[in-house]
């Protein structure tokens, strides 16, 4: 078959995809319908996870099960927002890893609110100004997020999705010869992250300006002449700035974890993690005592981070998350057992950890 044929038929395929996408955007509005006369959330992750599975498993092709995600998490969006545009609130400014997260589940159309602040994510959601946020919680080389474990600790938003991603740093810029390079901007934390790179393509010596963000960095590098920036992949796409290198951190294993947070609970699923804050008494014993009751009901604690004490009625206070969902007999047999020293944070479809 020549090029000509081939390019008729991969038209031929284009045309069937569009009209199957619209048949399928028209079954989503009778459910937008369906779901607003009842009141239940549009988003509804553990229902897209269940669709990915089910196609990963089904597809005979060259479509891995990242590039299914990637497109039907994309239809997903869409589909959102032909049924209830929403506003995203998530850790700005534009151009970060929390903003390139917010968009991979959320889609390229729907409103985002960039903010300072993790706090201020859970206050507009407080205020109802936005329905979603985006927060990061862990870095697997840097640990916990002070900020977001407090913050869920201090206000009512529940997490209702959890997601892990791979966070790399690119090297954009609009010259096509390295050596024309005279200047670089980045964040300094990201670019201290890539010292290999820089060494071994001859650029330490290049001058280095710091800037406050690596979105910022990029839209330095775009107005200024011979230089490039070491930026997010989606701050190089905002600003028109083309990627040379994409994974030039010197830890290509660096990933973080991401909350999307909410209003509403989950409906259970097969694969379901639980999050908590515990309060436990100042005596011997206490804390141990709590996390029996666990093993007892046969729950799986898969992380444990302790905060600092912010209370005057209890002495200790924990961050735990455990296998299970909160509507499940034996996680209710622990609620019930310590009724004033659990706050649930919400339960939700395991995110894909890989090797965090």
């Amino acid at each position: 078959m020549d090029l000509e044929a081939l390019r008729k038929e991969i038209n031929r395929v284009d045309d069937k995809l569009l009209e199957l996408l619209n048949e399928r955007m028209e079954y989503v509005k009778q459910v937008g319908i369906l779901k607003q006369s009842d009141g239940s959330s549009i988003y509804r992750p553990e229902r897209e996870r269940e669709i990915i599975e089910r196609l990963a498993k089904q597809s005979k092709g060259a479509l891995t099960k990242e590039a299914i995600e990637a497109i039907f998490l994309e239809i997903f969006a869409v589909s959102r927002n032909l049924e209830l545009p929403e506003k995203i609130a998530y850790l700005g400014p534009e151009g970060s890893f929390t903003h390139q997260a917010a968009e991979s589940r959320f889609g390229a159309l729907s409103s985002y609110i960039p903010l300072n602040s993790i706090e201020a994510v859970f206050k507009v959601l407080e205020n109802k100004e936005a329905k979603y946020g985006v927060v990061p919680i862990e870095n697997n080389t840097e640990g916990a997020v002070g900020a977001t474990l407090d913050a869920l600790n201090n206000y009512n938003s529940l997490i209702i999705a959890e997601m892990y991603m791979d966070i790399h740093h690119s090297f954009a810029t609009l010259q096509e010869n390295l050596k024309e390079i005279k200047v670089i901007f980045s964040h300094p934390q990201a670019y201290n992250q890539c010292k290999a790179f820089l060494e071994e393509h001859m650029l330490l010596d290049v001058e280095f300006i710091p800037t406050r963000s690596t979105a910022a960095a990029a839209k330095r590098a775009k107005e200024t002449p011979n230089a490039a920036a070491i930026c997010s992949h989606i701050a190089a796409k905002m600003y028109g700035l083309p990627i040379h290198f994409e994974k030039i951190e010197d830890n290509l294993a660096n990933k973080t974890r991401f909350f999307i947070i909410s209003d509403f609970k989950n409906q259970k699923s097969l694969n379901d993690k639980t999050s908590i804050m515990a309060y436990t008494d100042d005596k011997p014993g206490s804390l141990l005592e709590f996390l029996k009751s666990f093993e007892d009901n046969g729950i799986n604690l898969t992380k444990i981070e302790s905060r600092p004490r912010k209370s005057k009625d209890f002495k200790s206070l924990f961050y735990i998350d455990f296998e299970g969902h909160i509507d499940d007999e034996n996680v209710q047999n622990v609620f019930k057992k310590y009724p004033n020293n659990i706050k649930w944070l919400g339960s939700y479809v395991k995110g894909d950890e890989g090797e965090f």
